[in-house]
């Protein structure tokens, strides 16, 4: 389980997060809605430890992970996509998903763990030996998520997967989330814009605003509510 509990964050005098508490169950996914600015990312960098707290803790399971490097935290079991697919586009889509589970298993085990990304995504595996600058916007956003998952994370934390994509892509995206977290008891934190397509897959639902947590509570709760959707969500 990941615990969250009164987690402040500011940017100088900006304060980016305020007292913000969650817990995320093991095999979950738990969708992390609200506006632009409302907080989202500074919570995902902070869970990560790319970004540093003012007041609260972050525990995964039996560890502390507020002040520990993020090496550290890596090595914990938390896997992090941040905004935008990022991907080394120097190196091929085998390069990257290899270098994703380098510091984990052996030649052979990063093999067989390279095969079963392919599994999820077979975009990837036609493209394996292409450049990632090669890549379309949806092929990107797939190496991102094969990079992280290739070394079996436990906790995947997610900013803003579908940003940029096609409907179709996005919904392909969705169910794959959704096949993870089933097949390996992953636990999954999803920041979306689109809110619409997190709440179809999530169990849980996080509503921030300005940094502050308004709504937790059931996903298909949150869904049905039009009075808040339509307040906090902009559907």
């Amino acid at each position: 389980m990941l615990e969250v509990e009164n987690l402040s964050v500011a940017y100088g005098a900006v304060q980016a997060l305020k007292g913000v508490s969650l817990r995320a169950e093991t095999g979950s996914i738990t969708a992390v809605l609200g506006a632009n600015g409302a907080g989202k990312t500074t919570l995902l960098r902070a869970i990560s430890g790319l970004v540093s707290t003012q007041t609260g803790t972050v525990r995964f399971g039996s560890r502390t992970l507020t002040g520990m490097p993020v090496e550290r935290i890596v090595q914990s079991g938390v896997g992090h996509v941040p905004e935008g697919g990022l991907v080394i586009t120097e190196l091929t889509v085998a390069e990257n998903l290899e270098l994703g589970a380098a510091w984990r298993y052996g030649r052979r085990e990063r093999a067989r763990h390279l095969n079963e990304v392919y599994d999820l995504f077979p975009a990837l595996k036609e493209r394996s030996s292409q450049h990632a600058s090669s890549l379309s916007g949806g092929e990107r956003q797939m190496l991102a998520i094969g990079r992280a998952v290739v070394s079996h994370p436990s906790l995947l934390l997610l900013d803003e997967p579908s940003l940029g994509l096609a409907p179709i892509i996005t919904a392909n995206l969705m169910a794959v989330l959704l096949e993870l977290t089933r097949q390996e008891d992953l636990t999954v934190l999803l920041v979306e814009q689109n809110a619409r397509s997190a709440l179809s897959i999530a169990n849980w639902a996080v509503v921030i605003n300005l940094g502050t947590v308004v709504v937790s509570d059931r996903a298909e709760t949150v869904a049905a509510d039009s009075d808040l959707r339509h307040h906090y969500l902009g559907f």
